[in-house]
Parts: structure tokens; sequence; C-alpha cells
């Protein structure tokens, strides 16, 4: 635990197939209600059965980002989880395990070793999970809870699958606080309650909500993880929102579903992950030469090809960047939490009607699939709708429409399919403002020329709608971090760690990457007495983009591309190997941490 705030930090580990999300779910929703902020992120493998799975969660009494650097409480599910993590904990901390099949290591002073003699608590149950309810009772009391809080939350997880179910679960339960009341000592510092319950969803959730409240009409994806929770969130409650959600064959037919939705007037987006979008692009292309507004979300995981399917990485962005073939305007952005992720779509989707043209939200699997609390009185459902120039009725003034005028802004009248007086081709070829197609047209050079340069001037005019980058910190701090999505929160941590140590830090987050506040960016840079760009990827892809934008070089790097995210202390050692020196940060390549 922490000093001060209060901060609790749980495992729960064992392999796929032991039901580890179960006792996972049963407990966020239990702290969460309780009013603690909470964040869960689970490493696991792709593999049905077997394998290492480690479920870490951390909750607090302020507002957290990161699954953070200490452990209080393992649970050891199997003998591999006793073997990899007993040795993180520190005195004071908790293992709790089946002493049926489980031996403990050597744990250092102080740690409190909670054998379960599951057979014997379960009267001898086949039920092989059975051991993950007897624990749960084991917890509620070390956390000093009573025992009816974790009952109801029984109820409420096994509620459909029967009366007998429910009796099971809540008789192993009783079990296992029992024993804990006779054999184990409870934490020194009692679980408390926040000021009101919070709200509880994943990454996914958050973005599939934000496309309701948008006004999705039109949903269609593939399965491909880290991205499917979004099409399991939209699947459920698709038909109660008026939604209609496709699962097409492949992610050609998912991308060329929604620009066809999108093209007769419904809000359309899909999810998918890198490799699901590579085979996207052609469709991201098509929505830009027709000016389409559709919204593509890619959640990224390690790559390359199938990759690590189940482990995070910012490994996607130059694919954004060159989604497609072409020269032409796109609008990217990378949340960076789950509350981010929600409010991002409403806003990608106004900006992209507004501009008539494709939008993509990069996010990650640290994000999608990480587990977040959040107030609900933070959550916009009614968010404001902006269709940008969009004709659904009437009459074209003089008799004459032009799909693709050439204006001064750059956007054209937009109409629906099918609206009486507006008959226009829409084609991927290229076209003039006429929707004359000119692909093989060679009588005026010039047609093409024009019609670039007024796609262009659409994206020029959106960046003032877009908030720029600002310091979250001391303006005259030691060291300035930069970061672009979900690393803000993690970087926002190591900030207030490194003021312990004497290091005083601020950060710049990057949440637009197109349009990009290039000025502002500079602006700041400039200011700064030491930069240090800390990104999940090897190659340093936004480092990369910031200076071909820019112009800046930076005094130094921390990547991490292992498959997992950044705890703090990685951020806070490779900063202060900088400041001293040890690194030579101008290897481009040099991990600082892994």
């Amino acid at each position: 635990m922490s000093s001060g705030q209060f901060e609790f930090t749980l495992a729960i580990g064992g392999a796929a197939g032991q039901g580890i999300a179960t006792p996972g779910s049963i407990l966020a929703r239990l702290f969460t209600r309780r009013g603690l902020w909470l964040y869960a992120y689970n490493a696991y493998q792709s593999i049905i059965r077997g394998g290492h799975i480690y479920l870490t969660m951390r909750m607090s009494d302020r507002k957290i980002h990161s699954h953070g650097d200490t452990l209080d409480l393992l649970l050891c599910l199997n003998q591999d989880t006793m073997n990899r993590h007993l040795e993180h904990l520190g005195a004071g901390g908790v293992a709790i395990f089946n002493s049926d099949t489980i031996k403990p290591g050597e744990a250092a002073d102080g740690v409190q070793l909670c054998p379960m003699p599951v057979k014997q608590l379960s009267n001898r149950s086949r039920n092989r999970v059975i051991q993950n309810t007897i624990a749960l009772g084991v917890i509620t009391y070390l956390l000093g809870l009573e025992f009816d809080v974790l009952e109801q939350a029984l109820k409420q997880q096994f509620g459909r699958k029967g009366d007998a179910v429910v009796n099971e679960n809540v008789t192993a339960a009783r079990a296992g606080y029992d024993h804990a009341v006779e054999n184990f000592q409870p934490l020194s510092e009692p679980l408390p309650a926040g000021a009101k319950p919070l709200a509880l969803w994943t990454g996914n959730d958050a973005l599939a909500m934000g496309g309701a409240a948008a006004g999705v009409k039109f949903y269609s994806a593939y399965p491909m993880s880290p991205s499917t929770g979004v099409l399991h969130w939209m699947a459920r409650n698709g038909r109660d929102l008026g939604i209609m959600v496709r699962q097409a064959e492949d992610e050609i037919a998912v991308a060329n579903m929604v620009v066809g939705a999108a093209h007769v007037g419904a809000r359309a987006m899909c999810a998918t992950s890198g490799g699901g979008f590579a085979l996207m692009t052609e469709a991201v292309g098509s929505a830009a030469m027709m000016e389409i507004p559709a919204v593509f979300i890619n959640v990224m995981r390690a790559g390359p090809s199938t990759g690590v399917p189940t482990k995070t990485e910012q490994g996607d962005l130059w694919q954004a960047l060159g989604a497609s073939q072409g020269d032409f305007e796109r609008l990217i952005m990378a949340p960076t939490d789950a509350l981010d992720a929600f409010t991002a779509i409403p806003e990608m989707f106004n900006l992209c009607d507004q501009a008539q043209c494709p939008g993509i939200v990069i996010t990650d699997l640290l994000i999608s699939e990480g587990t977040f609390s959040a107030d609900p009185d933070e959550i916009d459902l009614y968010p404001k709708i902006d269709r940008g120039e969009i004709i659904t009725n009437g009459e074209a003034p003089n008799g004459e429409y032009l799909r693709y005028e050439d204006t001064e802004s750059g956007v054209s009248p937009r109409a629906l399919p099918g609206v009486p007086g507006y008959a226009h081709v829409v084609a991927t070829d290229e076209h003039d403002q006429y929707s004359v197609l000119i692909s093989d047209e060679f009588t005026d050079p010039h047609k093409r020329r024009r019609m670039v340069e007024k796609r262009a001037r659409k994206i020029a005019n959106i960046i003032e709608q877009i908030p720029a980058p600002q310091i979250q910190g001391p303006e005259d701090a030691d060291v300035t971090l930069i970061g672009w999505g979900s690393t803000e929160g993690v970087i926002g941590e190591a900030i207030e760690q490194l003021a312990e140590k004497g290091v005083s830090a601020n950060q710049l987050a990057i949440r637009w990457i197109v349009p990009f506040h290039a000025e502002a960016v500079i602006d700041a840079v400039s200011r700064a007495r030491r930069t240090i760009i800390v990104e999940n990827n090897y190659s340093g892809q936004f480092y990369r983009y910031l200076r071909s934008e820019t112009g800046i070089s930076v005094d130094g790097h921390i990547r991490k591309y292992d498959g997992e995210p950044f705890m703090p202390h990685h951020i806070v050692d490779g900063v202060l190997d900088q400041v001293a020196g040890k690194t030579d940060h101008y290897i481009p390549y040099q991990e600082i941490m892994v």
C-alpha cells in the first residue's frame, strides 16, 4: 500500500481456462460500487487453454491511470503463478493459494501466506474453478469487508444460471471467508469508501458507446483481437439502440459496407486491428475520393502480420498515416484513455461530416481491453451532433447541383442519394466538380489539380476547431516528456514519482495526429530544457512523424516494445539515467527500460 492516500494492487495469476475473468469482474464491480477508482490490465496469451495469464487490478481513492509498480495481494491459481510472482510481494503483502495443489516458495519478510485447503472448504466439489470463489471470500475478509457485500455481488454474477449455481458459489465464498477469519490477519488498512459509486467499462465499451452517442446507425466488423469487444457491445445493444450491426466475411467487406452505409447518410463505423486495417485501406481511399465521411478504428497490437495478438504496442502510426495509395486527406486521432475514447468518437464524426472525409481513430490494447472506473457525471451521453453541409430535401439552386463544387472552404454541399433534383455520379475515379470522371481526361490538366487542392482546403480549416496540445505541469520543469495516445496517464504518474526524487518534469501529450498543431508543438518544445519522447514501439514512429512535421529533434527516447505497457518506474528510471548522462540518448534505437 502507498502512504498518505489509499492505494492497493492485487493480481490474479493462472492459466487460460482457470476462470480468471470472473473473480476479476466481481472484484472490479465491488470496488467501483464502493466509490474507488480502478484500473485493471490483463496480460494473457492467445491460446484457449494453458499459458500464463496475469490480471493486475489497482484501486485508489484518487484517479489512477496505470496498473502501477507495486503489488499488495497475489492470488495464485496455479504453481506457475507462485513461482513467477511471489518475489514481487514485499512486507505487508499477502499471497493466497490452494494448499492442495500449490507449494509456496520463499517469501520476503513480512509477507503473509494464506493457504486454502480447497477440497475441504468446497466439500470436495468437482467444480474446477470453485477455488476462485473461495478465494473471493478470503479476499473480502482481508480487505475488511462484510460478507454480505460479496454475497450480493455473487448473486448478481451468477443469478442467470439459477439458484443452484448461486447457492454453490455463496456457500463456497462463505467457507473461504470463515476460514480467513479463523486463520489469517486482515490487512492493516481496511478498504475505504469513496464519495459515490463509480461506473466501470473497458476501452472497447467506451468506443462502442461513443459510437451510439454520436448517432451511429451502422456498425460492421470482422472479429479481430483486441478490437472485438466493440463488436460484442454493438451486438448486445444494437437492436435496442436502432443500430444495424453486421459481421462480415472479412475486413474488405466490412470497410466497403461502412463506406456504402455512410454514402446513403448513416453514420457508420467499424473497428479492427492492424492486420484487418491493412485490408481496409483501399476503402479508406475510396471514401476520401468520393468525399464520404466514415470512421475507422484501429486497435493496435504487436505486429507485424498476426504478430502477438494479445499484446499491446503503438506500432501502427505510420500505417494510419499512409493508409491507401495516393495523396489525400484523412483525420487521425489517438485517445488517451477510456473516457477520452468515448469522447473521441462523436468528435471525430462531427469533423468527418464537416470535412466529408474518412477519420481514423488509433488506440491500442492497453486502452481497449483495459478496465477503467469512470465518474458517470463525466460521461456526456448526448453530445452535440453536427452533420455538416448535408442536404436531405429541397430543390437544387438554379436547377443545378454540383456535388464536388470547388468552394472557397473546399467543402461541397452533400446531397444524400434519392433527394429529388440532386442527381450526381459518385465513383472512385478522379472527377471534376460536375462529377464528370477525368481519369482519362487530358484536355484540361488543371481539373485534377483543382480537385486535389479543394480536398486539401477542407483539412486546413478543420485544425481551427481542434484544441492545440498544451504543457501539463510546471513551465520551468527540468524535463519535458512527450507522448501520444495511451502513454498520457502513465507519464503523469511517472512525473509524480520524479518529483519525489527531486526531478521536476512536465508533459506534452499529443492526441490529434492529423491535422497536427505544428506551431503549438514547436513553441512548447522550444521552451523545454530537456525533451524525452516516450512511446510503445521500437523505431520511434511518433518521433519520426514529429520531426517530419516540425523539424524538431529531441534529447532522448524511452521506448518499450516487448508487448507489455509501460509501468511508471520504467519512465522514471529512463529519465534518471538520461539526466545523469548514463545513456547515449542520441542513439535512436536505444531501449531504456524493458
